[in-house]
C-alpha cells in the first residue's frame, strides 16, 4: 500500500500539479506567447493528465506497479532532459516577466521532479515484476 501511495504522489507531480500551475496566466493564457506555444503548452498538460489517470489505473485496479513506473519516468525523466537541455534551445524555467520560484537557489519545479523520478526510480528497482506478484499486493 505504502507503493502505491509513493507512487501516486510521484504521478500527481504532472498529473495534477503542474496543469494547475500552468492553466494559468504564466503559461495557457499568457498572451506574451504565440497562440500556437499555448496549444501545444495545453495539449501536454492534457496528455500527462491521461497518463497519470491511466498509470493510476495500472497500479490501483491492475496492480501493476513496476510497468506503471517506468511509463511515469517516460515524463518525469523527458521534464528534466527537456530542462538541461534548454541552453541549447533557448529554454528556461522563467516566466515571461523574469520571475522564477526557486527554493534553495534550484527552480522549485525541478526540486520536484527530481524527487518524483528518485521515488519512481526506486520503486522500479526494488518492486519484482509485477508478472511474479500477479494476485499479490504491490
Amino acid at each position: 500500500m505504502v507503493r502505491k501511495l509513493l507512487f501516486t504522489l510521484a504521478i500527481l507531480t504532472f498529473g495534477l500539479l503542474t496543469p494547475i500551475l500552468e492553466i494559468s496566466s504564466t503559461h495557457v493564457f499568457n498572451p506574451d506567447w504565440p497562440g500556437h506555444a499555448r496549444l501545444h503548452n495545453l495539449w501536454q498538460l492534457i496528455t500527462h493528465s491521461m497518463i497519470a489517470l491511466y498509470l493510476g489505473w495500472m497500479v490501483w485496479r491492475q496492480n501493476r506497479l513496476r510497468e506503471a513506473c517506468l511509463f511515469a519516468l517516460l515524463v518525469t525523466t523527458g521534464f528534466l532532459a527537456a530542462h538541461f537541455l534548454s541552453p541549447l534551445y533557448g529554454g528556461t524555467m522563467k516566466h515571461s516577466d523574469g520571475s522564477e520560484l526557486v527554493w534553495a537557489g534550484i527552480n522549485s519545479a525541478v526540486i520536484v521532479m527530481v524527487l518524483a523520478t528518485t521515488i519512481l526510480g526506486w520503486l522500479f528497482v526494488t518492486t519484482k515484476r509485477d508478472i511474479l506478484q500477479k494476485g499479490s499486493k504491490a
